[in-house]
């Protein structure tokens, strides 16, 4: 018979740093998978595709929680001289520590603190972004409380419109009259037409790409990145893939995805020469009708971004977060922070 465990070895959280996402699947056992994670970024095969076609060989140190059958994970890029940050790029719409579903406040909480208690040990900085606001107060509070200064400021907007039982023309009679004045304007005797695919094809993807690469846009940065997670994405029925041609010819298109109740706009672009025409618009109509009338999520989510159209097809401005987190505990941490307090308190006197 084995004897009892000492009550405080038997409450006792376990915290220990993971290095590979190879050893997150391991020890996540499926609880990071996409069956049990609703969230689009909280998920092994987007943190595995990040890594690699974005951070290729950059070290990891991924903090694994663990208490009383409740789990944890914050998966981070050790970026060497003592700074982490967040395994998440400009492709990342939202990023949040990992629990295992169900997991409540208490646990939580219990959870984050014992991780920041652990990463004193090896971080003197730590950035995360972007953070929803509700994540964004969780870490500051479980950070904060051991023994490190967080800053945190406004990383981009997101713009979502809340469309719970609304087919396409209910929430079309809702846009704004210039809006739908102009999608009037441009489809009388428009000369594009538009496809919405629920699958994912190379020949359309394809087409996303040259127009991307003739657009308005910057360089899209890892565009192997998003071609295997839109492949992904169509392998399991999420993703809505809309092209728009004039005479057989691709001139517009967008990419989102539709799951758990939520539809996304991850990427859009049309080509320059065609702006007068306002095809990405006319594509957008499209997208809109096809989703709200087929999947009819109750959230649209136009992705991070300010940009002033946004507001013409959704409803609320939400906000994410960077937080900076400097460890007072250690002296790279403590020089940091007090300098990034001291330009803070500079500004304030300067007004």
């Amino acid at each position: 018979m084995s004897a009892a465990l000492p009550l405080a070895a038997a409450n006792a959280t376990d915290v220990r740093i993971l290095d590979s996402l190879d050893d997150l699947a391991r020890d996540a056992a499926g609880a990071i998978d996409r069956a049990a994670q609703p969230g689009f970024y909280d998920r092994h095969g987007w943190l595995a595709l990040t890594h690699a076609h974005i951070y290729p060989g950059e070290p990891l140190a991924i903090a694994s929680a663990r208490h009383d059958g409740d789990a944890m994970w914050l998966p981070l890029r050790d970026c060497s001289a003592g700074h982490g940050r967040a395994l998440a790029s400009w492709y990342t719409l939202a990023f949040a520590p990992l629990f295992t579903p169900g997991t409540d406040a208490e646990t939580r909480a219990r959870l984050l603190a014992e991780t920041a208690r652990h990463l004193r040990r090896r971080l003197d900085t730590l950035s995360l972004w972007p953070l929803e606001a509700e994540v964004a107060a969780e870490l500051q509070h479980a950070f904060r409380a051991q023994g490190w200064l967080a800053v945190q400021h406004v990383e981009a907007a997101n713009w979502v419109a809340d469309t719970a039982g609304l087919d396409f023309e209910t929430y079309w009679a809702g846009r704004p009259s210039k809006l739908r004045n102009t999608v009037r304007r441009r489809t009388k005797n428009s000369p594009f037409t538009t496809e919405v695919l629920d699958r994912f094809d190379d020949a359309a993807w394809d087409a996303y790409e040259a127009i991307y690469a003739q657009s308005w846009k910057p360089d899209e940065g890892a565009p192997a990145f998003l071609r295997a997670a839109a492949a992904a994405e169509g392998e399991a029925g999420t993703l809505r893939l809309g092209i728009a041609r004039r005479d057989g010819v691709p001139v517009a298109a967008q990419f989102w995805t539709v799951e758990n109740g939520t539809a996304t706009i991850h990427k859009l672009a049309y080509l320059e020469s065609e702006r007068e025409h306002s095809p990405g618009t006319l594509l957008s109509v499209a997208m809109f009708r096809h989703v709200l009338d087929r999947d009819r999520p109750a959230v649209i989510d136009y992705g991070n971004g300010d940009e002033p159209y946004k507001a013409e097809w959704m409803d609320r401005r939400r906000e994410r977060f960077r937080l900076r987190l400097y460890n007072l505990r250690s002296i790279g941490g403590l020089s940091r922070g007090a300098a990034k307090a001291a330009r803070a308190a500079l500004r304030r006197i300067a007004g």
